[in-house]
């Protein structure tokens, strides 16, 4: 039997939008991918101004918004709309000017193949943008904002704590998530439920599941530093902090609060990346950290100072104790550990065994 008509039309119309969606998902660019092909466009952008004086004048200013953007997207990465959209205009205006400015004539042939080859990046970034629009918007409808899947199966598994062994959870983002507490703190019932890239609103979003539920005697709250890199403001941060605290309270756990660490750009040398300080200001940290200690007093919390540990005499996070300025190294982990457990020893402590009695013969 033939097929109908109909069902050819439908099973045609699969096969596009299948194919539509594979060049959507092409289009967008990785970092490493954006930052090469930015930087290709800049190097055009110089080598034929050379050969149009009058382009040279009056595109200048347009050549250096592009400079300026692929600089502040080495620190931050390639995968900012804004900055891409802002190198992207001033990339067209600069090829829209050199289609009205006086050139030579003939034009050399190698000049003829730099515009040819800068307006094929343009229309490349002009994708890239389109694509990672659409990449925006479809995390901003993940229906796992919070990334509760992330522990569901371990939480499931871990089963109640022990009666002399204290659980304590440790909440935070990838300084949390990175630190193998296993390897530390031998013996103790310490749960790592840190997430890389988390701010301060997804933390409290966890609260239920990945430390209430777990029912431990204590949660060592690490976060803030995310939401600072993502200009969320320091009351934003505070407000977070404080419901966690609030919810942490209610369910009869000790929260104790960890300080932000330091940063710096020791190793921005090594890679653009590890420019941390214009993300992650010193004086917003120390804010943070100032209302943290605060609060703490307040509320007679514990506060855990990892910032005076790893900080050195100029301010910033020491060099041999993190390798990208932001997460801290083996060396890191060791000088925060002793810190957090004297914390943790200090707030809570073992419940003694009942005594035995004991009767005569």
């Amino acid at each position: 039997m033939k097929p109908s008509r109909k069902w050819l039309i439908f099973v045609c119309w699969l096969i596009f939008a299948a194919l539509i969606g594979k060049a959507q998902q092409s289009a967008l660019l990785t970092q490493r991918e954006a930052i090469s092909l930015y930087e290709r466009a800049v190097q055009l952008l110089d080598s034929s101004k050379v050969a149009i004086p009058e382009l040279a004048r009056a595109g200048d200013p347009l050549a250096e918004n592009c400079r300026q953007a692929l600089a502040t997207m080495k620190a931050t990465g390639g995968q900012d709309a804004p900055l891409t959209f802002s190198f992207y205009t001033n990339l067209r205006a600069y090829l829209a000017l050199s289609d009205v400015v006086p050139k030579p004539y003939p034009m050399p042939e190698t000049v003829c193949s730099q515009f040819t080859e800068l307006r094929g990046i343009a229309d490349r970034i002009e994708a890239h943008f389109s694509a990672l629009l659409r990449f925006k918007e479809s995390q901003l409808r993940d229906p796992d904002r919070d990334e509760l899947r992330r522990y569901a199966e371990a939480n499931q598994k871990l089963g109640p704590p022990q009666v002399n062994k204290p659980r304590v959870v440790f909440l935070g983002d990838s300084i949390t998530d990175g630190w193998r507490l296993n390897e530390y703190f031998p013996d103790r019932d310490f749960v790592n439920r840190g997430i890389s890239g988390q701010i301060t609103g997804q933390m409290l979003g966890r609260m239920k599941a990945d430390v209430v539920d777990l029912k431990p005697a204590a949660v060592v709250i690490l976060g803030g530093t995310n939401d600072i890199a993502r200009g969320i403001a320091v009351p934003v941060i505070e407000n977070n902090l404080t419901m966690i605290a609030d919810l942490a309270e209610v369910y009869k756990i000790k929260p104790l609060f960890a300080s932000l660490l330091p940063v710096s750009d020791y190793h921005k040398d090594r890679d653009p990346r590890y420019e941390q300080v214009k993300r992650r200001p010193l004086g917003t940290i120390q804010a943070v950290n100032n209302w943290l200690q605060e609060f703490c007093r307040r509320r007679n919390y514990t506060y855990i100072d990892y910032f005076s540990k790893l900080v050195d005499s100029a301010g910033y996070l020491a060099a041999d104790l993190s390798d990208d300025g932001l997460h801290p190294n083996a060396a890191g982990y060791r000088r925060m550990a002793p810190v957090v457990l004297e914390a943790i020893d200090t707030a809570i402590k073992p419940a003694s065994q009942p005594k035995k009695r004991r009767w005569p013969f």
